[in-house]
Order: structure tokens, then sequence, then C-alpha cells
């Protein structure tokens, strides 16, 4: 089968739909598929405000119409709600071909807290975006629940995975060269250093030992001055995060609005145990739902208590429960969700009108 992936987030960029993406185009190829990722490399491009490292194509319409029209596709996936997959989009629309979509991260939320842009609206703009998709990958049941309260419809369980070969478990702590000698207990924290992550819960915690700090963003010099005596990594390549990982007692991850969260499962490939707050990501990862006993980590409100409960629990543990979330499973489940391009079918006429600075021609 020929695959269309449009994606707003690729290669350089550093995050987790990258590395979901980059991981999924691996299976699916093994698998004997075709695909071709249409992402920001190909366009003219600008940086988006606010988010260094990040470069969004400008008026990518006529580029992409070529792309596609060259390439004829069998199915195409919308990644993202950027430039590209709004004029994506656009073009589906135009040529009545069916495709799919992901939610991967709650945009709507990081609009509230980094340009105070009212939450209803962003979900509206959003609701708007994947209205016409045949279906919405999304994540875990606790989002795809809060999206279907919104009005959202057509969603569908795509799951995410570890590579357990790149992060490998270690019975023990094992320092790092990149940290040198820490005092232990280590805190890590790995992930954007931005408005949605809630970074400062975990640097204001009256946690002993060491803090660690892997990742950047907009929000990177002003906590690196409020708080100097955090180790302050920046981005890593794969094998020395994953020494990184194995170095920590703890991994820490203070995000209340994450869809998922695969750091989370990368350090508990490494055997590192997670504190988290009980929400959405955390929940899914630790298998924490209808009140079953989170594995592998410790949900509480309290993200110190949470930190002070994970010191206890065995690393074999973290492992088992990474273990249990495949790239091939997750490539599968993907597959299943997939439409042909000629199974456009809608019950009304949808409104084709985008916004002009993201899809104009």
């Amino acid at each position: 089968m020929k695959i269309a992936l449009v994606t707003d987030a690729w290669q350089p960029q550093v995050n987790g739909v990258v590395t979901t993406l980059v991981e999924l185009v691996q299976q699916l190829e093994s698998r004997g598929h075709q695909v071709m990722v249409i992402h920001p490399g190909l366009f003219r491009t600008r940086p988006c405000p606010g988010y260094a490292g990040i470069d969004l194509a400008v008026r990518p319409f006529k580029v992409l119409t070529g792309l596609l029209n060259d390439y004829q596709p069998d199915a195409i996936h919308l990644a993202t709600e950027g430039p590209l997959g709004w004029a994506a989009r656009k073009y589906c629309l135009r040529h009545r071909l069916a495709f799919t979509t992901a939610f991967h991260t709650r945009f709507p939320e990081i609009l509230q807290a980094a340009l105070r842009i009212p939450l209803a609206w962003g979900y509206a703009l959003f609701r708007h975006f994947h209205r016409p998709s045949s279906g919405v990958m999304v994540p875990t049941r606790d989002v795809m629940n809060m999206l279907a309260q919104r009005g959202f419809r057509n969603l569908r369980r795509w799951t995410h995975g570890v590579d357990t070969q790149a992060f490998q478990f270690e019975a023990v702590t094992k320092p790092c060269h990149v940290t040198g000698a820490l005092a232990h207990p280590v805190s890590l924290y790995v992930g954007r250093v931005s408005y949605e992550k809630n970074i400062e819960a975990f640097l204001q915690m009256q946690m002993p030992g060491t803090k660690v700090v892997c990742g950047v963003g907009p929000l990177e010099a002003g906590l690196k001055a409020r708080f100097p005596h955090v180790r302050w990594l920046g981005i890593l390549d794969r094998p020395t995060l994953a020494q990184v990982y194995a170095a920590a007692d703890v991994f820490v991850f203070p995000s209340r609005s994450e869809t998922f969260g695969l750091v989370m499962l990368e350090a508990m490939a490494c055997g590192t145990p997670v504190a988290a707050f009980p929400v959405d990501g955390p929940v899914e990862v630790l298998g924490a739902h209808d009140g079953a006993a989170a594995q592998g980590g410790v949900l509480d409100e309290d993200l110190l208590s949470a930190c002070q409960q994970a010191l206890r629990i065995p690393r074999h543990e973290a492992r088992q429960r990474a273990l249990a979330f495949t790239w091939g499973s997750a490539a599968d489940q993907f597959l299943g969700h997939l439409v042909p391009v000629n199974r456009f079918v809608t019950p009304h006429k949808v409104m084709q009108k985008t916004v002009t600075s993201l899809s104009s021609e």
C-alpha cells in the first residue's frame, strides 16, 4: 500500500510526536508498505513563534498538491493540525478523498497557556479540523472520552510503543559519563521545557539528591536562572539519553496535559520507575484505569509523595510494564484504522473554509 503521511512534526525536531512517526514509518516499511512523508523540510519554512527549533511550512498548498498528485497514494494520514495538516485537509476535501487524522498534542491547552486563547476557541478550531476525518486516532481512552464530550467524532484508539533494544534494562542505577557522579536519589525529567509541561512542579519540589533535566524550550533560559542547582543537559542523542535514564532513581513526569508520554515508557524500559500526577497519559502508561494499581510507577496528586513512593518500586517491575507496549502492535493498529482514499463519505456538506494563514496558496 502507498501511504502519504503528512506531518508538521519531523526530524530534526525532537519530541514524542516525531519519535512516534519515525518508529511508525520504520514499521510500515518493514511490512512492505511504501510511505511518503510530507514534512516541513520539503517546503519554505519559518520558525514557530515562541518555539525555537520548530519550523513551519509557509504557504504549502501548491507544493503539497504536486507531491500528492504525483504520488497517488492509496491512503492519506494527517498527523498534525499545523500548516501542512490544514493544506492536506484542503486538498483531500477539494478532491473528495477520504483521510485519517491523529490527535497527538493538546494544542488548545498550549495556546491557552502561551497566548491566553480561550480553551473553547482552541477546541472549536480543532473540532473543525478533524470533523471530515474518517478516523481520528487518539492514544488514550481518557483523551478519547474528553474529545467525545467536546463533540469530536470517528475516534479510534491508537496506542504507542517503546524500543526496548535502544532503551535497555539496568537492574541498578548506573553512573553516566554525561553527568558524572551525582548525589542520590537522582530525579530525572525529559521533555520540552515549555508552557504545557508543568515543569516547575518538578523544579520546585523539595526532593533530596539531584534533579536532572534533559530538553530545551522557550522557558529554558528563565528556569535555568531560577534553578541553578539543577543539572541541565539539553538535547541528547538516543544512546546517551538511555544512559541518563539508567542513571536515574526516579523519572518525574509533571505534565497534566499530555496525551500519552513516550518518555515514561523509555525510562521504564531502562528500569527507572515513574512518578506522575493521576492524569490521562500517565494513567494509560501505568495501566491505572478503573481503580487498578499503577504498574511501574506511582500516581499521586502530591508529586513529591509520588517520587518518594516510586523509589521503593523494583526496577524490574518498571521494565515489565514497558514491555507491554511495542511499536509493532502500534503499527498494526494504525494500519487497521487507515481508509482508502476513494472511500469519502460525509452525512452532510462539510464546510471547506480553513485558516487562510495556514493553508492558502
